[in-house]
């Protein structure tokens, strides 16, 4: 199914009443997704005002990877008098996971990059966890192989076959590989750059990269318009590109800035004693391993456990203090807490509605912000599916020219003499349409309106999957990430988030825009530092 044709199926609802060509039914599968309800009450209103007060040290909202952060490095420094707020009723925000009687599995982020020389703060989180081992300082660090993605990484689906590795070079012409080659040696050069402190300008996370006139430049403009400039018009190129800004970014590259489209390519500089420079850590829940064991780590320092189902309806901040009111759906009650610091861990919209009494302009600048939505599935197999190959079946499969990001396999880490039963994870970033129209669709749209082109397109590569699977889950993620969209770092909004004074601090992705595990978490740590008064742990 072509690319058009997949999207229109997916706006008309044209599979409403489709069944399997072969007659058999479809299998059964859930359309699940974040507490949309809970929510939107912070946008209506009408929760009960609070029947009581409490007394806190560090309030933070939002156990995502931001919020986990902030409570893993107080715990390190000894404070525990730590609550975290969270809306939904498990931990880890876009790091989710599920499981089932095969294995555990993705919902969303299923993996990490090896840790730059920048992201010290990381590496002493996976030092703290186990997965580095050794001096997390340490200019090549080794990591717990058992943590290491196992080969085969990556192929791609093109041509009716599958071909090691995702850059299309097999099918590159002497054109295109010279654009190829001219691409990497201009973010090779990138690479190199160093603000006028001395530091990587395209580091990660962002907000410990150099300031360069040159790379700043590019926030400016988008990064489909840029490529033009340089000359880089290859069609093979271009799906490079947008499947990169894809990944990162959930949008295509014509929508987000030439900055971040850049710092896709030349932030990652990771290296592995016993790894080679494209390596990544990954797990079968993905992610989710990493929430797991943070929260064991923070209750084994002695942090109290996440209030879940908690929407915190407003805050108001004072000299000193905030105070702020917590709905606690489960029991239908509010309770006002009166903090020493708050530390806000969720997306900045949803602080602009809840900030009683915001510095001026901050509610209209939170609404620069645009968010990407995203659908992923999950498809449980009795057995691998049949496959075309000549590259054997990957960690990560992407089908080329798809409006998905193909998928990744939940127990392609596990030793097997002989595969078995699997789940394979489906990525789909609604990046053809409007933000706001694709929310609507994810909250429109039945489950099976969403079925029939994922098993179409997953059909061609597996003649047999529709034969293999035993149930499909869907997971919706309206607003799943920020999206870096030109002119965001220049935006107000990154100096009122960015305060490091007064009771509220902020530590959510939104911060820089890019919306990565390394971004949120050092969000998290600085607002922790901040909270203590201890910005030389920056």
């Amino acid at each position: 199914m072509k690319r058009r044709a997949f999207l229109g199926a997916l706006s008309s609802g044209l599979f409403a009443s489709c069944e399997f060509r072969d007659g058999q039914a479809l299998p059964p599968g859930d359309l699940l997704g974040p507490d949309m309800a809970l929510g939107h009450a912070l946008r209506d209103a009408g929760l009960p005002a609070p029947g009581e007060e409490k007394r806190i040290g560090i309030a933070i909202i939002g156990a995502g990877i931001g919020g986990l952060s902030a409570a893993w490095q107080l715990a390190r420094q000894g404070v525990t008098d730590t609550h975290l707020f969270e809306l939904e009723t498990v931990a880890g925000g876009n790091a989710r996971a599920a499981e089932n009687a095969i294995t555990p599995y993705p919902l969303g982020a299923h993996y990490l990059p090896l840790p730059g020389p920048e992201a010290i703060h990381l590496r002493t989180l996976l030092a703290d966890l186990g997965v580095l081992q050794g001096d997390p300082q340490a200019a090549v660090p080794a990591y717990d192989e058992r943590y290491l993605v196992h080969a085969p990484q990556e192929r791609l689906y093109h041509g009716g076959l599958w071909h090691e590795g995702l850059v299309p070079r097999h099918i590159a012409s002497g054109r295109d590989g010279a654009q190829m080659q001219r691409f990497d040696d201009t973010i090779a050069a990138f690479k190199s750059i160093r603000g006028s402190d001395g530091g990587r300008a395209f580091a990660i996370p962002s907000l410990m990269a150099g300031k360069h006139a040159a790379s700043d430049a590019l926030d400016g403009g988008n990064m489909a318009h840029w490529m033009q400039t340089q000359g880089f018009d290859s069609d093979l190129l271009d799906w490079t590109v947008n499947y990169g800004c894809r990944d990162d970014y959930g949008a295509l590259a014509r929508d987000v800035s030439a900055w971040a489209g850049v710092h896709y390519f030349a932030s990652r500089i990771g290296t592995a004693r016993n790894a080679d420079a494209h390596g990544v850590l990954t797990w079968p829940q993905g992610n989710g391993w990493l929430v797991a064991q943070m929260l064991a780590r923070q209750q084994a320092r002695g942090v109290a456990p996440v209030h879940t189902s908690a929407l915190c309806s407003r805050v108001e901040t004072m000299r000193g203090h905030a105070l702020i009111d917590i709905y606690h759906a489960a029991e239908r009650r509010s309770v006002r807490y009166r903090a020493e610091r708050v530390i806000w861990a969720a997306p900045a919209f949803t602080l602009a509605r809840a900030w009683a009494n915001p510095p001026p302009g901050f509610t209209a600048a939170a609404s620069a912000i645009q968010t990407s939505p995203w659908l992923v599935a999950n498809l449980t197999l009795d057995a691998m599916p049949e496959d075309a190959g000549p590259a054997a079946l990957a960690w990560d499969n992407v089908l080329y020219d798809s409006p998905s990001l193909g998928y990744v396999v939940a127990t392609h880490q596990k030793i097997q003499v002989r595969p078995g039963p699997t789940v394979l994870t489906y990525y789909l970033p609604l990046a053809h349409m409007a933000p706001m129209q694709a929310r609507a669709r994810l909250a429109g749209a039945p489950w099976h309106e969403w079925v029939m082109p994922i098993l179409d397109e997953l059909s061609k590569p597996h003649p047999d999957l529709r034969a293999r699977l035993k149930r499909l889950d869907l997971w919706r993620w309206p607003h799943a990430m920020p999206r870096p969209a030109p002119g965001f770092r220049s935006l107000p909004i990154r100096r009122l988030l960015a305060k490091s004074d007064g009771p509220l601090l902020f530590a959510h992705s939104d911060l820089s825009g890019l919306p990565l595990f390394e971004e949120a978490h050092f969000a998290g740590v600085r607002a922790a530092a901040f909270a203590l008064g201890r910005a030389q742990l920056l």
